[in-house]
């Protein structure tokens, strides 16, 4: 590269910081891009101009930002001024590079669904082994978009939760349910754990709670499931409680073959014991979401992405929820 103290900046070396950062600005590929507007290149035989140099230094400082990376000082350059050296220019592009997937911030999580999220009936027979299945679904408008979404810090949570009270091994239930925590997909960009409003997800991480999953797949996230591969256990707990130590709640997650869909299946399995096994069921938890009810209920949700520093190119993922 040409590009040096006292030296003319040639279009080539502007071109190559232009197509390093727009890998990660832009469109990119997998785990790089936001979709933000491609920073334009200059043809071999123009002039670089203050113009170009303006867009190109605003965009990295958004990068920046976005990403909580400390950058270079430095000032746009003025029409009709002389245009010194910009220092560092490469280096900060390769720190936001290597950032990409951290986020400052985030945006508000989301609060509608469709479907049901809870069994608001009772459930099991005498002494009986049982189970409850929610399967729910993240919908992206289309595989590029699922891209922007995990790649600028957006993510996917699941709550659980039941208080219905009644039947004898309700108390039983709503203990064990409390020790899952809140669990939280996300894109594992750049095969690394992202930094998003100041904490640490690493794929597929558990906040809070209390136990030691028996299954805690904690690096796999977005990024590690195969496009219309079988779903992969993600998460499994099973009840420290004698007798109910087969009990178990467990998640799995599997992308769809267009790496449009995520779903995110979740079981509660109750064990043959030999008193009755039967929880009771509970009020709802209505879409939009402004507390839970007491049913049994699995709850997803998400976060996207924060527009404080990027333009929305990820849309509105759809979320979907159904129980049986």
């Amino acid at each position: 590269m040409t590009y040096s103290v006292g030296g003319l900046i040639q279009a080539s070396d502007y071109n190559t910081f232009v197509n390093s950062l727009n890998n990660t600005w832009s469109t990119g590929s997998v785990d790089s891009g936001w979709g933000q507007t491609a920073i334009s290149t200059v043809a071999i035989s123009g002039i670089v101009t203050a113009t170009n140099w303006g867009t190109l230094i605003n965009n990295l400082s958004s990068s920046g930002a976005q990403t909580n990376t400390p950058l270079t000082a430095r000032t746009v350059p003025v029409t009709g001024n002389v245009i010194a050296i910009l220092a560092n220019v490469s280096t900060d592009i390769n720190s936001c590079t290597s950032n990409r997937g951290n986020a400052f911030v985030q945006g508000a999580i989301s609060s509608t669904w469709t479907g049901s999220v809870d069994k608001t009936t009772t459930t099991g027979s005498g002494t009986a082994a049982w189970t409850i299945t929610w399967t729910q679904t993240v919908t992206f408008p289309s595989a590029n978009q699922a891209r922007y979404f995990w790649n600028a810090g957006g993510l996917v949570r699941l709550d659980m939760s039941k208080t219905s009270t009644g039947l004898d091994i309700d108390a039983d239930w709503n203990t064990f349910v409390g020790t899952v925590g809140a669990l939280y997909m996300s894109g594992r960009v750049n095969g690394a754990a992202q930094t998003i409003a100041g904490t640490s997800y690493t794929g597929f991480t558990r906040i809070g709670g209390s136990g030691t999953p028996s299954i805690n797949l904690s690096t796999t996230g977005w990024y590690s499931l195969t496009a219309g591969a079988a779903a992969s256990t993600m998460f499994q707990l099973n009840s420290t409680v004698y007798p109910y130590t087969s009990d178990f709640i467990r998640v799995t997650a599997a992308k769809d073959a267009t790496s449009t869909i995520l779903t995110l299946v979740t079981t509660w399995s109750q064990s043959v014991q030999s008193y009755s096994t039967v929880i009771s069921g509970g009020t709802t938890t209505a879409s939009p979401f402004t507390g839970f009810g007491t049913a049994p209920t699995v709850l997803c949700r998400y976060y996207p992405p924060s527009s404080t520093y990027l333009t929305n190119t990820w849309g509105t993922p759809a979320v979907a929820s159904s129980v049986a």
